[in-house]
């Protein structure tokens, strides 16, 4: 029920309690005020806060203190608010979840040739790419009505903004830049009234935002999922919660692995230019300026396709090397068979935010882009740090892990991420190509050597499935007698010789026999992937080309996992080249040669090897 309040002398001592609003009456008054309800942890739906015709929605632009499109003036951040008509006639305040995007305006249409060609070989350029136009959309005061049915009703403000170069915000756009980090800090620092907000974009008439607490929470997917870390490593006073969904919280790792250049899944050839030309939606006139200062300057110097090398070009768009200043709490979010945006994007920032000391908590799922947490859990996080309700929820499971066959809001709860009972066990090879080798916990001497030639023409799901094939390696462990949980980061160790000074080198953990069934679901058949380039071997800021016939010895991660591996399947191990989803695509023929001796495979096992040999005897 709502809760109307008309003494003053209660009302002020039930808000003190609660610390929903921050009320003023005159004493002896009577007031009416309408107050967000929390009932177990949670804002209710308030029946006055849900006619959406009542809602009050209107636009300005808050001032940035940098100046990204060169026309001499600050750039301004278009921002548009839609509130409950109370915090007009009741002078209520209200927390606010805010959400910032660079695709509200509209994207460039996908056309040939827009994405690089990856048909080259590698250290090669590749031919020159076209840069599509962005048709710009979208009307006034509405910039995006994303997440407003869902938490308006509840008692919070929610703010949209375009980020910098997108839409009817000034500026450029960076992709990660320095400007998309303080753009929505100033939004921020504007709703808790240290920042100027203006009716028009080039206008003088301001606008405050008297209706905030001055408590600020962030979310979205993707993106929309970076940009609330993005803020939060300025360490922004009042931004005190984010739940980043998805987020890419390096380009490095999005656009390259471990010096290799790779596409994420699904947009072969994407790279951090196109990405620009795809959400560069803002003023036309200011178009030309921002190509040749950012797309045609600043990233065809940095992003170096040549060698896929890490630099500061891409250290300078890692939010995991920003985060001293952060101070928000952090719920993530990921499916762990997420191949556009891959799941150590949010392990990486989770675990750095874990060891500040501050409030954190990590749902996985296991399917692919995108899926925010229950709302449930959302609704606490939220309900905690801006309605400032002590509902416990910093005493929850840090990890909620969605199960294989589970639905999405019924996560399993685990005390952390990777599961505490988790050790890495060392898996060997043993020979068997062109067909299938072993993979056991004996470290054999003597298996030699053997060689795959590449060709980017076989899939790894069909390399996976061959019998017999020259173009592929592959490792099998004997057939689980019982279940096999694998929870956190597998890592292997490759040693190897190239025909070539620059080959590419995948590495997939599959569980076979495969499952070709329309039914079959995405955890049947690949449990993790990771990439590498054998020239950064040594080292990822100063790669070197192979010396053909020389062995060297490369170390890296696979993605986190956390995956029940039924019995009756088998672990493999397989190695091949070029990735035909991800990598490029050199002329077929390199050969790569593995040393079986000096190449191994650590998995991280709930119950480590006692739990491996019970489930392989």
């Amino acid at each position: 029920m709502i809760k109307t309040l008309k003494h003053s002398l209660f009302l002020t001592l039930l808000l003190g309690v609660v610390g929903l609003v921050n009320a003023q009456s005159i004493e002896g008054s009577t007031t009416t005020k309408t107050l967000p309800i929390i009932e177990n942890g949670e804002a209710q739906i308030v029946p006055e806060f849900k006619d959406a015709s009542k809602w009050i929605r209107h636009d300005l632009w808050v001032e940035t203190d940098f100046d990204t499109d060169g026309d001499g003036k600050k750039d301004r951040m278009h921002v548009a608010v839609t509130r409950p008509y109370q915090t007009d006639t009741e002078n209520l305040k209200l927390p606010v979840i805010y959400i910032t995007s660079p695709y509200f305006a509209g994207v460039a249409p996908f056309k040939e040739g827009s994405f690089w060609n990856v048909k080259h070989e590698l250290g090669q350029p590749a031919p020159p790419r076209i840069h599509p136009e962005v048709v710009r959309k979208g009307e006034r005061p509405i910039i995006s009505n994303s997440h407003i049915n869902t938490w308006v009703p509840r008692g919070f403000i929610v703010v949209h903004s375009s980020s910098p170069g997108t839409g009817l915000s000034q500026g450029a756009p960076t992709v990660g830049g320095e400007n998309e980090s303080l753009a929505p800090k100033a939004v921020i620092d504007w709703l808790c009234g240290r920042a100027k907000g203006f009716t028009e974009p080039y206008g003088k008439k301001r606008v405050k935002a008297y209706w905030s607490t001055g408590k600020v929470g962030m979310t979205g997917t993707s993106y929309n999922g970076t940009l609330p870390l993005a803020a939060a490593t300025t360490g922004v006073k009042g931004l005190k919660a984010i739940i980043p969904i998805a987020p890419n919280t390096s380009y490095y790792h999005y656009y390259r692995s471990n010096g290799l250049v790779r596409s994420p899944g699904g947009y072969l050839g994407e790279d951090i230019d196109v990405l620009y030309d795809y959400i560069h939606s803002g003023d036309e006139s200011k178009r030309a300026h921002n190509n040749a200062t950012v797309r045609d300057t600043e990233m065809k110097n940095g992003m170096d396709r040549i060698t896929g090398d890490y630099n500061d070009f891409w250290a300078g768009r890692d939010y995991l090397n920003k985060m001293e200043p952060m101070k928000a709490a952090l719920l993530m979010a990921h499916g762990f068979n997420d191949w556009n945006v891959m799941p150590d994007h949010s392990y990486r920032i989770f675990k750095a935010a874990k060891e500040k000391g501050l409030p954190v908590q990590i749902y996985y799922h296991q399917e692919g882009h995108g899926g925010e947490p229950p709302l449930s859990m959302m609704n606490r996080w939220f309900t905690r740090y801006l309605h400032g309700v002590e509902n416990g929820v910093e005493n929850d499971p840090e990890a909620w892990i969605v199960r294989e066959d589970a639905p999405r809001d019924q996560p399993t709860p685990y005390p952390q991420y990777p599961h505490p009972e988790a050790e890495a066990v060392s898996l060997y090879l043993t020979k068997g190509a062109p067909e299938v080798g072993g993979l056991t916990l004996n470290k054999k001497t003597g298996e030699g050597k053997e060689k795959l030639i590449d060709n980017y023409s076989f899939s790894g799901a069909v390399l996976a499935q061959a019998e017999y094939t020259d173009h592929r390696l592959l490792y099998l462990s004997p057939k689980l007698t019982q279940d096999l949980h694998i929870s956190g980061i597998p890592k292997v160790t490759v040693t190897l010789a190239s025909s070539k000074p620059a080959a590419n080198l995948s590495v997939w953990l599959v569980s076979l026999p495969w499952n070709t069934s329309k039914k079959a679901k995405i955890t049947d058949n690949i449990i993790t992937r990771g990439w590498a380039d054998p020239q950064n071997h040594s080292s990822l800021t100063n790669g070197e080309p192979l010396e053909p016939g020389i062995f060297y010895e490369v170390s890296f991660d696979l993605m986190p996992d956390d995956q029940i591996i039924p019995k009756g399947q088998q672990l493999g191990l397989l190695i091949f080249s070029s990735d035909r989803e991800f990598t490029l695509w050199p002329e077929p023929g390199t050969e790569l040669t593995i040393d079986l001796d000096k190449t191994h495979l650590e998995v991280p096992i709930v119950g480590g090897t006692e739990s491996f040999k019970k489930a392989t005897k």
